[in-house]
Formats: structure tokens, C-alpha cells, sequence
């Protein structure tokens, strides 16, 4: 039965076409189940991006669950631990069946599901348009999320209605009922509502045909440009649940200070530096000090028995990111905190992180010294030009707002850390400092980051380690090589 056009009383020139009924909508994809492998084949390169987007989003091995999965391509190819894909069709669910027998396929309805687990990952591909209460369904998705899920929802720009209607006219995309087009601040007010929050938005594919060559350069390149940018083919959204309120005697903290040459500020540091959660560990990491910082250190664990004072030996290793690294490793706290021993980031400013991240403001905390007045000087002219520069760059490689990559104080809970430490090989381990080594990878795990202002200090002991020219000059090279694994993939 075909859906009747009638005139739109609220409209003389739009026609108003009602929504099928739930057992004609699902006659219908019946229907098409078995030609829908055609379509894919018909499409490849298209299909073949979107699965990689997801792929870049969704590592393997992680538990995902496909609302709307049809044959469940999709969802194969993502190579979950624990799959499952729901879908009102029998007929397309017969057909994932055949195809994926390792994956768990459902019959169930997008908007009424009921299901008694939760995912790592929520996959919504294409479904958006077929939805009668889009809103009640994002308050459904509550039952199968966490704090740590990612919802990733990929739906057609709404820019390209009239050509995607011209496709399915002439066979080369699977006809579809009257869509919902939503613009992206629609989607995104509609996951605001359900309490959801997106973290990662952009555009794909400015030219899903064509010319191998041309297609590949303007997908990859010119469509990541400004002007460029919200005109692609498909809209894609990575978000997760909006803050909720953890509380802060349930965790504990860990504090990590590499230092290299700064005996004269230990003790400070430990005398500073406050209890946050239900119990802070101090974890200094030395970098082969030669002006007695081991002694120091050691003198002051002594000093302070009621504290819990760490020491490690950065032995053979070399630069901040390996001590890092190195601490976090042995950190016994599930909240991990950098903070420089030089305490041009005063100690007391940790709390402020801490606060940040216990009630789920965000995931990555990164401090920005480029807010409040600094000292006359704490960061020479030419530091402070790199740092803008380098803000703006990473804005746009993230995309997520960052004001000043160059913080060394970050905070994150451990159990974040170990995912980036997990796939740290996808950018290789190249980072001397360490600040680009957590923030690539945490926004490769799609990771809310969040700055928080700090007042920063004139150094009061030692020198600093740092090399303007030649540690810029390998910044510039990070840059380079997040653009080709984040940016231009």
C-alpha cells in the first residue's frame, strides 16, 4: 500500500507525506533484503569509507552493538568481542544471519528495544531518517550505554536531500521512506536532551563517485578544508553521556613530577602538593639528576613518613614523556596527574583538576597557562608564539577546542590511560615530552578534553630543560604526522 500525498495545512507549496505504519515499513525492507548486498556492491566505495571511519573510531576487539544493522556488514567489519545488531526486518536479519553466524542478530524495534547489558560502543548508521520519536529513542539508548560508551551515529547531510533523491530514482542507492533531514545542531539538541553530549563532529566524503585519484585528493584533502568542511555527503557524530557526579572519597590519586636537576624545589613539592580523593600517592620520577635530586628525594621520604612518597629511576630512558610514562606505569591511584617540578604550575591549583574530572566536566584535563596573567617571566615571547600557534593547529587536528597544548600538568582516570597506552602504536612512540603523546591519544579514543586556567610562575630553581629551536622544530614534525594519522585519513 503506498503512502498517500496530501497537502500540508500548515504549507501551500510543501506536500506532506505521512509515515508508513510499522508492518508496511518492515514489508518493505523485507523486500529489499535480498537486493541489498547489490546496492553495497553498486556503492562500494562508499560503504567501504563509512566502515572505515568506524574502524578508526572503534578498535578491535571491543563489545558494540548495532541499532538498525540490516545484513550487519557493518557490524562484522568492526571485528567486536561481543556483537550484536537489532533490526525490525526479518528478511534483512535472515540475510546477517547467513552472512555473520559468529554475531548475535535480534528482531527487535529501534525505538522500543529492550536489552539487558550495556556496550562499549552504540553504532547508529543511516538510521536517524526512518525514526518517528528520534528523542524518545535517545532516551532509550540509556539502558545499553555507561559513562565510557561512545554512541557513533553516521546520517546523510541534509544539504544533499535533492541528490540522494535522484539516486534512489535511478537505482544507484536503495530507495528509502520519506526521511527525517536533520541539520547537525538538530542531532546535536536531540542527544542534549537525553542527557548525551558530542564530543567529536565532521563531515565525510565530498565526492562518494568519481575518478579514483581526484575522488581520493578531495576527500582526503580538500574537504578537510575551511569552506569545504560541512559540505560532505555524510554527517558523523561521536558522543557519550553528559557529566554525571562521581563521588570524590571513592578514588584515589596519584601525582607523577618528572624531574631532572631540581633538588631545590623537592620538598616544596611534597609540602604543596594536597590530598585529593580518599588518599594521594606522590610518585617522583628522576631523569639521572646530577645535583643531588635522588639524595633530596630520598631525604624527604624520610621526612615525611605520614605522606606516601614514591621513587623511581628513570634509568636508561631519556625525556619527560618516557618518565611520564614510566610513573604512570607504577601508579597505584586511579585518578594519574602530571605536575612539573619546577611548580611553575602551583600545586595547589591540582584540586581544580581533580574537581574537573570527578564530576565528569571531562575525561582529559588539560591545564592552559594562556588565560590569567603570567609571570614577567615565566614563558619567554618566542614560547608564547609557539604555543598560540601550536593551540590553533591542534584545535584543528583534534577538533576539540585547545588553548595551549605545551601544560605539563594533565589529569585522567588510569583506566583512560591504559586505553591510549593500548593503542599508543597507531602514532608510534616519538614524543620526548609526552603532551602530545596523551592528547593525540586521547583524542583518538574520543576523549572529552577539557581545559582548566592556571596561574603560571616564574621558575625559582634550576633551568629549564627545554630547547626552543630544536624541541620546536620536532613539534612541528608531531604536527605533521597527527595530521596524516587524525586528519587527512
Amino acid at each position: 500500500m503506498k503512502a498517500t500525498v496530501e497537502v500540508d495545512p500548515f504549507s501551500r507549496t510543501l506536500p506532506y507525506i505521512p509515515a508508513m505504519d510499522s508492518s508496511e515499513l518492515i514489508e518493505r525492507y523485507d523486500r529489499l533484503a535480498s537486493k541489498r548486498t547489490g546496492f553495497r556492491n553498486r556503492n562500494a566505495y562508499f560503504h567501504g569509507e563509512i566502515i572505515d571511519r568506524y574502524r578508526f573510531v572503534i578498535p578491535d576487539g571491543a563489545s558494540v552493538l548495532e541499532i538498525g544493522c540490516s545484513t550487519g556488514d557493518l557490524l562484522a567489519a568492526l571485528k567486536p568481542s561481543r556483537g550484536v545488531g537489532i533490526d525490525f526486518s526479518k528478511g534483512m536479519l535472515e540475510e546477517a544471519r547467513a552472512r555473520h553466524p559468529h554475531l548475535t542478530f535480534l528482531e527487535m524495534h529501534a525505538e522500543t528495544f529492550e536489552l539487558d547489558e550495556t556496550f562499549d560502543y552504540v553504532v547508529i548508521s543511516g538510521l536517524l531518517g526512518d525514526l518517528e520519536d528520534i528523542q524518545a529513542f535517545f532516551a532509550r539508548l540509556r539502558t545499553v550505554t555507561r559513562p565510557d560508551t561512545r554512541i557513533v551515529i553516521d546520517y546523510f547531510n541534509h544539504l544533499w536531500e535533492p541528490v540522494i533523491r535522484l539516486a534512489e530514482k535511478i537505482g544507484l542507492k536503495m530507495p528509502t521512506r520519506f526521511q527525517n533531514w536533520l541539520p547537525l545542531d538538530d542531532i546535536e539538541n536531540l542527544l542534549y536532551l537525553n542527557d548525551f553530549e558530542v564530543v567529536k563532529q565532521n563531515h565525510l566524503m565530498l565526492m562518494p563517485k568519481g575518478i579514483r585519484p581526484i575522488r581520493t585528493w578531495v576527500n582526503r584533502y580538500l574537504s578537510r578544508l575551511p569552506g569545504f568542511r560541512k559540505l560532505g555527503l555524510v554527517t558523523m557524530i561521536v558522543a557519550k553521556e553528559r557529566g554525571w557526579l562521581r563521588n570524590p572519597d571513592d578514588y584515589s590519586c596519584t601525582v607523577v613530577i618528572p624531574c631532572r636537576n631540581e633538588k631545590g624545589t623537592i620538598e616544596e613539592a611534597v609540602q604543596r602538593t594536597p590530598t585529593m580523593g580518599h588518599h594521594t600517592e606522590i610518585l617522583f620520577v628522576d631523569g639521572n639528576s646530577t645535583d643531588g635530586t635522588p639524595e633530596e628525594i630520598q631525604r624527604v621520604i624520610a621526612a615525611y613518613p605520614e605522606k606516601d612518597i614514591g621513587f623511581l629511576s628513570q634509568g636508561d630512558g631519556t625525556g619527560k614523556g618516557d618518565a611520564v610514562r614510566k610513573g604512570f606505569a607504577a601508579a597505584k591511584g586511579d585518578v594519574l596527574m602530571i605536575l612539573d617540578a619546577d611548580l611553575t604550575v602551583p600545586p595547589e591549583e591540582l584540586p581544580k583538576f581533580f574537581g574537573a574530572l570527578i564530576e565528569s566536566k571531562g575525561e582529559f584535563i588539560n591545564g592552559t597557562r594562556l588565560v590569567y596573567q603570567m609571570d614577567k617571566l615565566a614563558m619567554r615571547t618566542l614560547n608564547f608564539i609557539g604555543n598560540k600557534f601550536f593551540s590553533t593547529a591542534f584545535t584543528w587536528l583534534l577538533e576539540q577546542r585547545l588553548r595551549d597544548t605545551l601544560c605539563g600538568t594533565k589529569v585522567l582516570l588510569k583506566r583512560d590511560y591504559e586505553k591510549i597506552a593500548a593503542g599508543r602504536s597507531f602514532f608510534g612512540d616519538f614524543d620526548p615530552f609526552g603532551d602530545f603523546d596523551l592528547l593525540f591519544g586521547a583524542a583518538k579514543q574520543h576523549l572529552k578534553i577539557v581545559e582548566v586556567p592556571i596561574r603560571y610562575r616564574e621558575r625559582r630553581y634550576g633551568v629549564t630543560n627545554i630547547s626552543r629551536f630544536t624541541h620546536g622544530w620536532l613539534l612541528l614534525k608531531m604536527c605533521v604526522v597527527a595530521s596524516r594519522k587524525l586528519k587527512f585519513v
